[in-house]
């Protein structure tokens, strides 16, 4: 059974800025959230752009103390 994302909403904008970022969480990469959207690698990479969507996920190295 798929799980549905209900839209707060009609913002057009918010809508789409919803389904790219979930679709990026699902997938965990930009060419299996364009395969979700139905969408091609290079769309879904201009969306990100267009979007400002922070993507990779920036996730910090662990500090390592010089001892």
């Amino acid at each position: 059974m798929q799980q549905q994302l209900v839209l707060d909403d009609f913002n057009l904008g918010a809508a789409e800025r919803r389904l790219c970022t979930t679709a990026l969480e699902r997938a965990g990469n930009i060419v299996g959230a364009a395969q979700l959207l139905g969408i091609t690698r290079h769309a879904m990479k201009r969306r990100i752009i267009k979007l400002g969507i922070d993507w990779p996920r920036r996730v910090q190295a662990p500090v390592v103390s010089a001892s």
